[in-house]
């Protein structure tokens, strides 16, 4: 039988990976969707959409549906899905592996504030700015609902979750957005603080870049750290490595999948 690969996706390396799984006949791939979004990008291969149930209801799935290598391919910040996978896996015997692309580092001119929590992040924002550019997605923005004195920029693909800070503009996009693009957004908007979250990658890494280059100082979120004794994989190369399967598409050599 083909060896199924669940992967828990949502990111830009989970589509990617399902893409390169789904090219290779031997592999069956299913990507889980936690249903978020309302319009997520197209997917590769069989997708599924919704929660599991809590690490119970995802082991009796990987059970029930033969899987043989559960992938969280998750946002870095998704700690509760991250967490239960680790728990399925555990139970099951199934094999798990963590696709988290490399966070951010400061380089050169950047002015950062690192924080551990949007809690945190919003005690720091009155003593850095006035007019703020909230770019840490759309749940959690009730933790900035008490700075009344303070305005707000939200960007997000789909609307955010209330309760909301008082004085808040909404603006609906899907990136990723470049350099240029990013500078005309602080500067329309006259923002003087970023807040976001340490996503890591370069799809959203412009911001930083256009916020160093205007000296605007920057509120960073620390990424949660990953759960013990799971093996944290930095790339789509990197699975592929592990899974053996990391000869070239159309190369004729065999593939497997432990």
């Amino acid at each position: 039988m083909s060896p199924h690969v669940l992967i828990l996706g949502g990111t830009t390396e989970a589509r990617r990976l399902a893409a390169d799984l789904a090219a290779r006949p031997a592999v069956r791939v299913t990507t889980s969707l936690a249903g978020r979004v309302a319009s997520p990008a197209p997917v590769a291969g069989e997708t599924r959409t919704g929660g599991f149930g809590g690490p119970e209801g995802l082991a009796d799935w990987l059970l029930t549906h033969r899987v043989d290598v559960l992938v969280d391919a998750t946002h870095p910040f998704a700690a509760s899905i991250t967490a239960n996978a680790a728990r399925a896996a555990a139970v099951t015997g199934v094999r798990a592996l963590m696709l988290r692309r490399p966070g951010w580092r400061p380089v050169a001119g950047d002015d950062w504030h690192l924080v551990d929590s949007l809690d945190a992040a919003a005690e720091a924002l009155p003593r850095l700015g006035r007019r703020v550019f909230l770019s840490t997605g759309r749940l959690g923005l009730a933790a900035f609902r008490h700075l009344t004195d303070l305005s707000f920029v939200v960007r997000s693909v789909d609307p955010p979750e209330p309760p909301l800070p008082p004085d808040t503009r909404v603006l609906l996009a899907r990136g990723p957005f470049t350099v240029t693009d990013e500078t005309r957004l602080l500067r329309t908007h006259r923002i003087d603080v970023l807040v976001t979250k340490d996503s890591g990658g370069a799809a959203t890494a412009a911001k930083l870049t256009a916020a160093r280059d205007l000296g605007l100082p920057v509120v960073v979120v620390r990424r949660p750290e990953p759960p013990a004794g799971v093996t944290v994989v930095p790339d789509v190369a990197g699975v592929l490595e592990r899974l053996g399967l990391s000869s070239p598409r159309g190369s004729g050599a065999a593939d497997t999948c432990p």
